[in-house]
């Protein structure tokens, strides 16, 4: 059962599994929790990857409808490119929530470091609301340094990169389908943590490095645990001296979920329709015909101010 303290309920845990690695893109490696077999998706998530991408692997040249993607760079560059023209770097610490609503073609790829460091980080995808699937294409970046951080105390760091936690807000208009994305960091094992959560909200967490403990398990590094919506708070306890770990959050939509690849939609039908639009460039995809990303062969480090200062 749910726990209550000081006016909060806390949830309790629906589901949990390790993510185990695979492949995905073009040489890339992933661990797929929400859009694997064990959780088909978590309205309004549709995927979670946590991906170690190094050139030539990445994910080029490719379309998107009916979602929004939200990229967190952990380590490495990843230059990404569209047909719209918008194009440029995202650096560690750095993110990206791109709206593709009625369609979009886009290319994302590692930038070949001259230490040899990798891209790592974590891509999210989300439905968007019904009658929000055919708005217009947008981008918004958020650099790592217009990023909120909170301390509750000497062993906890948050960084609110979309919500409140222990008090502090993050940078508003991020997505239009509203989404709470926290990083929690700790170095001492036995720090508790506490999150509120929005009621109508779905909830997960995602443990990128170190453990932690709710209740009586302790979850290791690349689980993910689904809390049940039966509260307005997450709490737990590290259990390792270095972990860091990701709670996200998102607006439950009472809609379907009909999808093939990267085209989602809530009936078979538009699916279809989707599906013909793209293939003979019409309906948000005329862009599309004929168009190649200047990125899709890969980026030397040191094209990287060029490549941004024609952007």
């Amino acid at each position: 059962m749910a726990t209550t303290e000081n006016a909060t309920t806390f949830r309790t845990i629906n589901k949990h599994f390790v993510a185990v690695e695979q492949e995905e893109g073009v040489g890339a490696r992933v661990r797929r929790s929400v859009g694997s077999m064990r959780q088909r998706n978590f309205t309004p998530f549709l995927l979670l990857d946590h991906f170690t991408v190094s050139h030539p692997a990445g994910f080029p040249d490719h379309p998107h409808h009916g979602q929004e993607t939200i990229t967190y760079v952990r380590n490495g560059m990843i230059a990404h490119e569209d047909f719209t023209g918008s194009k440029g770097i995202l650096r560690p610490g750095d993110l990206q929530f791109m709206t593709a609503g009625k369609g979009i073609m886009h290319s994302e790829i590692p930038v070949l470091m001259e230490n040899g460091d990798a891209g790592v980080g974590l891509q999210l995808w989300v439905d968007l609301p019904q009658e929000m699937k055919d708005c217009e294409p947008r981008y918004r970046n958020l650099r790592g340094g217009e990023i909120p951080i909170v301390e509750p105390n000497e062993h906890l760091k948050v960084k609110v990169i979309s919500g409140r936690s222990y008090g502090v807000e993050s940078v508003k208009e991020l997505a239009y389908t509203p989404v709470d994305f926290y990083h929690f960091i700790s170095n001492k094992k036995g720090t508790d943590f506490v999150q509120q959560t929005p009621e109508n909200f779905n909830f997960f967490l995602y443990v990128m490095k170190g453990s932690v403990k709710i209740g009586d398990e302790t979850f290791p590094q690349y689980s993910t645990i689904f809390f049940n919506a039966d509260g307005n708070g997450i709490k737990g306890v590290v259990s390792d001296d270095d972990t860091e770990f990701a709670i996200i959050g998102g607006l439950i939509l009472d809609q379907p979920v009909i999808q093939h690849g990267p085209f989602i939609e809530s009936t078979r039908e538009k699916l279809i329709e989707v599906f013909q639009n793209f293939q003979y460039g019409i309906n948000g995809f005329e862009r599309a015909v004929g168009w190649k990303s200047s990125i899709r062969n890969g980026i030397l480090e040191k094209d990287v101010p060029k490549f941004e200062g024609s952007a």
